[in-house]
């Protein structure tokens, strides 16, 4: 049987949840990036877009706790998995943007 944390949530669909946003956050986060920044090749060498990157893993704490994941009971190594999710995922798609060349 699945264990429930103090807000209600079990452990799985605490995890599902946790994985589920910060992998959205990365990709909105590179549709954004793309956005502002542009896809041409200029927006390849500057480091302005990790500001977007950041403020979208800041961004996802309020809503985990909209969602009633108990965002206190994380520890750096949940932290870190955010984090490096939303960078992975932000990474991958803004690779995939600007190589292709899309526009907005």
């Amino acid at each position: 049987m699945a264990t429930e944390s103090s807000r209600g949530l079990s452990d799985h669909v605490r995890g599902v949840t946790v994985t589920t946003l910060a992998c959205l956050a990365g990709v909105i986060a590179a549709v954004v990036t793309a956005i502002v920044f542009g896809t041409d090749p200029s927006a390849v060498s500057t480091t302005t877009p990790l500001a977007v990157v950041a403020a979208f893993v800041i961004a996802q704490y309020p809503i985990l706790y909209a969602l009633r994941v108990d965002v206190s009971e994380f520890g750096i190594k949940d932290n870190l998995y955010v984090a490096f999710m939303t960078f992975a995922l932000w990474f991958l798609s803004n690779t995939i943007m600007l190589s292709t060349g899309v526009s907005f």
